[in-house]
C-alpha cells in the first residue's frame, strides 16, 4: 500500500531533525504486529530525485503511478533506508486536502512490489540499508 507520510530522510535524522521537511507518498513493504497488539510498520520513500545508484531503486510505472493518483514526473522508490513506526503515528499525512480522512493513494500491483522487496532484501543482505525508527519501538 501508499500511504502519505512525513518521512524523516537518514541524512535529516543524522543532523538532528525528528521531522522530516516534505509530506510524500511512501510504500509499506513490512507490517508486523507484535506481542502488546502494536502493528509495527517499515515503509519506503518514493521521490523525483533519479537514485544515484540504480540498485537503491525501482522506478514506479507511469500507469501506476496514474492509478495512484500521483503527478507525471517520474519517480522512484527507493529502497536503501526506511522509516519504522507504530501504526498508525503521528506521521500520517492525508492524501488529498477534499479528504482529509484518507490516508492511502492504493495499492502497489504485485509485480512491482515484489521488485521492491528483491532489491530491499539484496540490500538488507549486504548491510547497506538505513532504517530511521519514527516512534517509541
Amino acid at each position: 500500500m501508499v500511504i502519505g507520510y512525513s518521512y524523516l530522510w537518514h541524512s535529516e535524522k543524522k543532523r538532528g531533525y525528528e521531522d522530516g521537511f516534505k509530506d510524500r507518498p511512501c510504500a509499506i513493504v513490512l507490517a508486523a504486529e507484535n506481542s502488546d497488539g502494536n502493528t509495527h510498520i517499515t515503509v519506503v520513500p518514493i521521490t523525483h530525485t533519479a537514485p544515484a545508484n540504480l540498485d537503491e531503486a525501482v522506478e514506479i510505472p507511469p500507469a501506476t503511478k496514474q492509478r495512484l493518483r500521483l503527478d507525471d514526473e517520474r519517480s522512484w522508490v527507493i529502497v536503501s533506508e526506511v522509516n519504522q513506526f507504530i501504526w498508525p503515528g503521528p506521521d500520517l499525512r492525508p492524501v488529498s486536502r477534499q479528504q482529509p480522512d484518507q490516508y492511502a493513494y492504493g495499492v502497489l500491483p504485485p509485480k512491482l512490489f515484489e521488485q521492491i522487496k528483491v532489491r530491499l532484501l539484496n540490500l538488507i543482505e549486504k548491510q547497506r540499508i538505513s532504517p530511521v525508527e519514527r516512534t517509541d519501538m
